[in-house]
């Protein structure tokens, strides 16, 4: 917001120099970025945050260095002189979509002279950068940069019928606007229309079919209320921004609107002639009151650390435009203006507070009593993870949320549901191999896709270890236009064998909760090798899955060298997990380890014997671990195979005797001769 200092003036004595003014601006909230000197005026330009659209105007400011000051606001109070029938005899407003327009007031001149403006106001615009159109035009510019409130002049001989509709675009409807181009027009955009055509869009630029020129002696002028949110749609959709969309999209003050109105008009019969019609056109809705806040004056001195007199504290907040509803002791109740939107809670009173008697006052040996913010469990669930990730040598990743269509479609281990399309396609922000991109982009279902991606890259780099984890969110469709369902996961994808991948996920799981295990399942993901995936299991619930990627899958990512990856639901792991330290004795007793060579069908997945083993052995087992896998058609016969594994028995209470680990070691035969029709080799 750029703002001129003999604009300013008319309203507040500026009765010190210009870098004290900027400084304790910056210091109250409004950052000073510059001045420049334009035709002996001062340009001041001002950084104007989101939630302070009351600033967006001369007159707002001037309230900010009034009260800073402790100086007197000096405001007009407009008063154009009516004469003539009522403009509700010649024009009709009606608002057809109150969603997007909450509220619209219309006045009329009529027998206006446009021609080029005075001195004085082609002085203010040029000294804020805005260019001189026509005496008109000029009033409703100055009028909003004046007050925050945009404004739009018609020419009400271009309006058909003298009938006005707020409505939303009919189907392929077009609107030339006043920059000259055509603009196609959507649903959920808003139109200002006559009884045929579209005359403006609604809070972003007027039309210019009834654009006031030379020869327009009769005008309407508009002061509404816009839905930000559609305004904000539509600059961005249509690609015109403007200082009118700029204004709405962060929210006016609908009580101005007729302050605004009357304020242009008195100008414009000020400088153009004309007569105003009597009365005006307001319909649509007030915006609700706003509602009260109380302010506890020890809180003050709570937060900031500092005394703070009562008498400024109650002071200050008046001036600032709140009405003081009720007083105590040692509160205040207050009722914020309708320009501040921002002031909702206690603490924004506190900040208005501090800010206006500056933070520059509070000492660095002020004490303000603060205690550690309680961290959720999923924050510390995720430190223990990224600290066992980091120390199994893996690097944590970052990758993008969008997907081409065929990585989407290769795997999909949370839903059935087709993934949801962007509609802001972001093919190019990735390093891509021409086989990998898709027609359209899709949010993703998987971290698995992305992270093969970062490993395919870093193949390519020639990077030689690629150890790669992640844990972000995925994206699961539900209903139509029903929100995602956006549950965090962790995905890694790793160069070391299918074993190793699967005891770091169970040291993982071991460091959140050592009491529980972790299970494989058989399952059959198509980028996935059938004999080497899972899905991961912790009791009943479905943790995840692991695998190694196929050679179909390897193709399909462009990979060169053999991968594993993984990826499970951070959710059930917060369910599991015990954050408080757990002691477990270590046995004294030494341990003994048996190995075993059996012969089963290729069809008996490592899960199922896995499973086998630890149900056999019982308490005295600690370990079982993969060895191999050995294929000899000749000795063992088609369709068998050779899997070694070695157990690790060992006791809490005693020494194991070997008698006592041979009949555990029979015990594990006899199971996986009876389950699993496996043969042991001697």
């Amino acid at each position: 917001m750029i703002v001129s200092w003999k604009w300013l003036a008319q309203y507040v004595d500026l009765n010190m120099v210009h870098d004290e003014l900027v400084d304790r601006l910056t210091m109250s909230g409004l950052n000073h970025e510059g001045t420049e000197e334009i035709g002996g005026d001062q340009a001041i330009d001002l950084e104007v945050t989101s939630n302070r659209p009351d600033c967006l105007g001369h007159i707002g400011v001037a309230r900010e260095v009034a009260v800073l000051y402790q100086q007197p606001l000096t405001l007009p109070t407009p008063a154009p002189k009516e004469q003539g029938d009522a403009i509700s005899s010649v024009c009709d407003v009606k608002i057809e979509c109150p969603d997007l327009c909450y509220r619209y007031t219309a006045r009329l001149i009529r027998g206006v002279k446009v021609g080029p403006s005075p001195e004085w106001l082609v002085d203010r615009l040029e000294t804020i950068g805005v260019a001189s159109v026509n005496n008109v035009v000029d009033a409703t510019n100055f009028v909003m940069f004046e007050s925050g409130q945009p404004l739009h002049a018609f020419d009400f001989s271009k309006v058909r019928e003298g009938k006005i509709r707020v409505r939303q675009p009919r189907a392929d409807e077009q609107m030339e606007a006043i920059d000259h181009r055509q603009y196609a027009l959507q649903p959920g955009m808003c139109l200002i229309a006559d009884a045929q055509e579209a005359l403006a869009i609604g809070g972003v630029m007027g039309g210019a079919d009834s654009e006031v020129g030379t020869e327009t002696t009769d005008i309407l002028i508009e002061a509404a209320h816009f839905n930000p949110l559609s305004v904000r749609n539509t600059a961005r959709t249509l690609n015109l921004h403007s200082p009118s969309s700029f204004r709405f999209e962060r929210t006016i003050d609908s009580y101005n609107l007729d302050w605004a109105s009357r304020r242009c008009c008195e100008i414009i019969l000020e400088i153009a002639g004309g007569e105003l019609a009597a009365g005006q056109i307001d319909t649509g809705e007030m915006p609700s009151a706003s509602k009260a806040i109380t302010l506890r004056l020890p809180q003050l001195e709570r937060i900031l650390g500092i005394s703070i007199p009562a008498d400024f504290v109650g002071k200050t907040l008046v001036d600032l435009g709140m009405t003081l509803e009720r007083e105590t002791t040692d509160s205040l109740t207050l009722i914020p203006p309708s320009w501040r939107h921002d002031l909702t809670r206690e603490i924004d009173l506190v900040e208005e507070v501090g800010r206006i008697y500056g933070y520059d006052k509070v000492p660095d040996t002020a004490r303000v009593p603060m205690t550690a913010s309680y961290r959720p469990k999923i924050d510390r669930v995720l430190d223990r993870i990224r600290t066992a990730m980091t120390g199994a040598g893996f690097d944590e990743a970052l990758t993008a949320s969008f997907v081409p269509e065929p990585w989407s479609d290769a795997i999909s281990p949370w839903t059935d549901q087709p993934a949801l399309v962007s509609t802001q396609p972001m093919l190019g922000v990735l390093e891509k191999s021409s086989q990998n991109i898709g027609a359209v982009d899709m949010m993703r279902r998987s971290l698995i896709p992305s992270l093969l991606e970062a490993r395919r890259i870093n193949e390519y780099r020639s990077n030689r270890t690629i150890e790669l984890f992640e844990t972000a969110k995925i994206y699961l469709p539900k209903g139509e236009n029903e929100i995602p369902d956006q549950p965090t996961m962790m995905g890694l994808v790793s160069g070391r064998d299918f074993y190793q991948v699967k005891a770091i996920i169970s040291e993982v799981v071991a460091r959140l909760n050592p009491l529980q295990r972790v299970d494989l399942v058989p399952c059959d993901h198509g980028l996935l090798d059938t004999d080497l995936s899972g899905e991961l299991r912790i009791g009943e619930q479905f943790l995840g899955i692991i695998g190694q990627v196929s050679e179909a899958g390897k193709k399909t990512f462009g990979l060169r060298s053999p991968a594993v990856v993984a990826e499970f639901n951070l959710e059930v792991l917060e369910q599991i997990a015990v954050l408080i330290p757990i002691h477990k004795n270590q046995s004294p007793f030494p341990p003994i380890s048996r190995d075993f060579n059996f012969v089963l069908d290729e069809s008996v997945r490592w899960a199922e014997l896995e499973s086998t083993v630890r149900e056999a052995a019982g308490g005295l087992l600690e370990s079982v671990q993969y060895r191999e896998t050995f294929r000899d058609e000749a000795k063992d016969g088609a369709s068998k195979k050779r899997v070694l594994l070695s157990v690790v028995l060992r006791s809490a209470n005693e020494t194991l005797t070997g008698e006592t680990a041979e009949q555990v070691s029979g015990q594990i035969v006899a199971a996986c001769e009876r389950q699993l029709a496996a043969e042991l080799l001697c």
